[in-house]
């Protein structure tokens, strides 16, 4: 069964995509396509604020996946208020938990010692708001991307290892601030 929280994936696809699309590994090319060509201006966006604010981060999603997806932009608290997220073990922040959640990351974030002493839990921290019915570890890894640069340092996403990366995190939203993202 296919993740289909508006309960119309026969008529309308895999979550309302522009396309109607019901293959998933079609869907997917089609978003990592609009990420891929959506990152550099929500980086540019990113780097106009002074300050990132929870509305910095539905841009963010909306300027990398509008293109697939009606809702980009949109948290789930707008257009599924009911819907809570879970992966394995991990449960995520319920929609009226998420603004909070991200704002407290942001919070934390924006403190340049405190993020460059504490990266990971930072980006635990924003992972675990999980705002968006799907695009979250994009849209975070771009935001958390601008943070750091700003902190004055940058993380490498090309050499991280995908599996190891996500078993950390995981780790890290289910036991926050042990160190499990360094």
């Amino acid at each position: 069964m296919s993740f289909d929280p508006f309960g119309d994936f026969a008529t309308e696809g895999y979550l309302r995509n522009v396309e109607k699309e019901k293959d998933l590994d079609i869907v997917k090319r089609l978003e990592h396509t609009s990420f891929t060509t959506g990152f550099d201006e929500a980086f540019a966006a990113l780097g106009k604020c002074r300050q990132f604010s929870y509305s910095d981060v539905l841009q963010t999603h909306g300027i990398l996946f509008s293109a697939v997806y009606p809702w980009a932009g949109q948290d789930r608290l707008s257009i599924v208020p009911t819907l809570t997220v879970r992966k394995g073990s991990i449960i995520f922040a319920n929609p009226s938990e998420i603004r909070p959640a991200i704002e407290f990351a942001l919070r934390k974030g924006q403190e340049k010692d405190y993020l460059r002493a504490h990266p990971g839990e930072i980006i635990g921290y924003l992972a675990f708001g999980h705002p968006f019915l799907d695009g979250n570890g994009r849209t975070i890894m771009t935001l958390f991307s601008a943070l750091a640069q700003r902190a004055g340092f940058s993380v490498d996403w090309s050499t991280t290892d995908k599996d190891t990366y996500l078993n950390a995190l995981t780790k890290e939203i289910d036991a926050p601030s042990k160190g499990h993202l360094g």
